[in-house]
């Protein structure tokens, strides 16, 4: 006769003495049952159900209910929210803290069961405010996970404390965001009151917006609760939209923002988009050429500071030609006239180091020039570049230098990369004491 391996299994359990464990394990048997398609699972779930009756501990009996529940619930039984709302009705009945404590326990299961909605309803019944407040934020990321967007605004309603209202909102906003819905994120983002998280808000909106082609007229709204902030956190995130907008090639609108702060704010952001767009030479050239004056030079000097990091590359040209053309800065001349010798343009280079004035930094600017074209083994170009600084002292100066290295270069057969304008600077300072 074939041993029935079922009959055994519920028989078994009723020789288990703990009530909860025996309640719970025919429960768990009726679950494995119904996996294995055995009609008998019914019976196992009946069982569970009488055993339950003799529990005597009320709050262990509402443990058990719950575990009941669960794998009803697992089997698609119709009748696990029964179970779950009969266990709530006698945990209203329990003395805090453990009130609290057992629809805490119901809460998390019916989350982990996707009973979303039941999980709402019984979670308003905790009192601690705490243990309140953190499950309605999990509930409301199950919502946001799902895409629901409207229980997850309702949820947000709900959560009216701090922390939890804020952190809410964010993840809210940052759903809203993925979704392309701005017009929602940004009346979640206005209901912020805490200008801390209301940053860290702006800071998730200027990380996607920086990735991605939105209307300007969505940038527009952000800006202006950007400019509303009025602590440096508020400055931090405006930079970060705005060096986002100019990636896109949004420089008119950007400027147009610019204006409106101060010369050192303005400077601070440009370089921020510097750093970004560095790749880009049409938008360099379009950013320095919406600044002025001194503004223009300072942004100048540190876009060639940059490009003077990296190999050399014939489409900045026009860039740091237009740079030259506007300034009369010594300083900045000498880096334009680096950049240019460094392209091998040498006729234009040599253009703007005939505009330096100073003695030490046109000896700069022609020594860039004789560095060059020795590197490419121009010796006598080299020499006539280092002859056109016409003061004696730097003259001979730079012509020691050249005529070492083309020495050299017939030695080593290269010429080692040094810093010129270092060398220079510690030549002047030996001056200057003696």
């Amino acid at each position: 006769m074939p041993r029935d391996i079922y009959r055994e299994a519920l028989d078994l359990a009723s020789n288990i003495r703990d009530r909860y464990l025996r309640a719970v394990t025919y429960a768990k048997i009726g679950y494995y049952f119904y996996r294995l398609k055995n009609p008998r699972y019914k019976e196992a779930f009946k069982r569970s159900f009488n055993a339950l009756e003799t529990i005597e501990n009320p709050p262990l009996m509402v443990r058990a209910m719950i575990e009941l529940g669960t794998y009803l619930a697992k089997v698609g039984a119709p009748s696990a929210s029964k179970v779950f709302q009969q266990a709530d009705e006698i945990i209203s009945d329990f003395p805090q803290p453990l009130k609290d404590e057992l629809i805490e326990v119901l809460v998390l299961r019916l989350l982990e069961l996707e009973m979303v909605d039941d999980a709402l309803f019984y979670v308003v019944d905790i009192e601690d405010n705490v243990k309140r407040n953190d499950l309605l934020l999990k509930i409301l990321r199950v919502y946001l996970k799902a895409g629901k967007m409207r229980k997850a605004r309702l949820i947000l309603e709900q959560l009216t404390d701090e922390p939890w209202h804020s952190i809410g909102s964010i993840e809210t906003i940052k759903e809203h965001l993925k979704r392309e819905e701005f017009g929602s994120a940004i009346r979640v983002l206005q209901g912020l009151k805490s200008e801390y998280w209301l940053g860290d808000a702006m800071k998730e909106v200027a990380s996607y917006l920086k990735t991605t082609d939105v209307p300007r007229a969505t940038y527009e709204k952000f800006v202006e609760i950007a400019l509303g902030m009025s602590t440096e956190n508020g400055f931090g995130i405006l930079k970060s939209l705005l060096v986002g907008l100019a990636a896109q090639g949004e420089l008119e609108f950007v400027t147009g923002v610019l204006s409106r702060l101060s010369a050192e704010q303005r400077l601070e952001i440009a370089r921020g988009i510097v750093l970004t767009v560095l790749d880009n030479e049409t938008v360099l050239e379009k950013l320095v050429d919406s600044f002025q004056g001194p503004e223009r030079e300072e942004l100048s000097r540190f876009i060639l500071d940059n490009l003077l990091e990296s190999p050399p590359d014939v489409k900045y040209r026009s860039l740091v030609e237009k740079i030259g053309e506007v300034t009369n800065d010594d300083t900045l001349l000498v880096k334009v006239v680096r950049y240019l010798s460094k392209l091998g343009d040498f006729g234009e280079a040599a253009k703007f180091a005939d505009r330096v004035r100073g003695n030490y930094l046109r000896s700069l600017a022609f020594g860039s020039i004789a560095t060059e074209r020795l590197q490419r083994g121009d010796i006598d170009g080299a020499i006539d570049a280092a002859l056109e600084v016409r003061d004696s002292r730097w003259g001979s100066w730079l012509l020691s230098e050249i005529l070492t290295k083309i020495l050299e270069l017939q030695v080593e057969g290269r010429i080692r990369e040094e810093d010129m304008e270092r060398k220079a600077e510690n030549q002047r300072a030996f001056w200057e004491e003696g």
